[in-house]
């Protein structure tokens, strides 16, 4: 059970970083935004909407690729927090 959960929970991750990439793929919904102006837009991309008219914005890929890093590595240290191994 607990393996099934770090799974899950790690998937989410990966999926919330993939859909705020640019690489999403799927169109979701067919409005505009799912909350509005400042919502969830369909086709994902959302961090290069949010650093549109930055310094950052011509460095997306970077920026992606450290946040998603640094997610992933405290998404480890949740999971290895929450359910700790069994001492052997």
């Amino acid at each position: 059970m607990r393996r099934a959960f770090r799974i899950v929970l790690v998937l989410i991750v990966a999926l919330g970083l993939f859909y705020i990439s640019r690489f999403w793929p799927f169109e979701l919904w067919s409005r505009q935004s799912v909350l509005g102006q400042w919502g969830l837009r369909p086709r994902g991309g959302l961090l290069q909407f949010w650093l549109r008219g930055t310094p950052f914005a011509q460095f997306e890929l970077i920026v992606w690729a450290v946040l998603a890093f640094v997610s992933l590595s405290l998404t480890e240290k949740l999971v290895g927090w929450i359910t700790p191994t069994p001492a052997k």
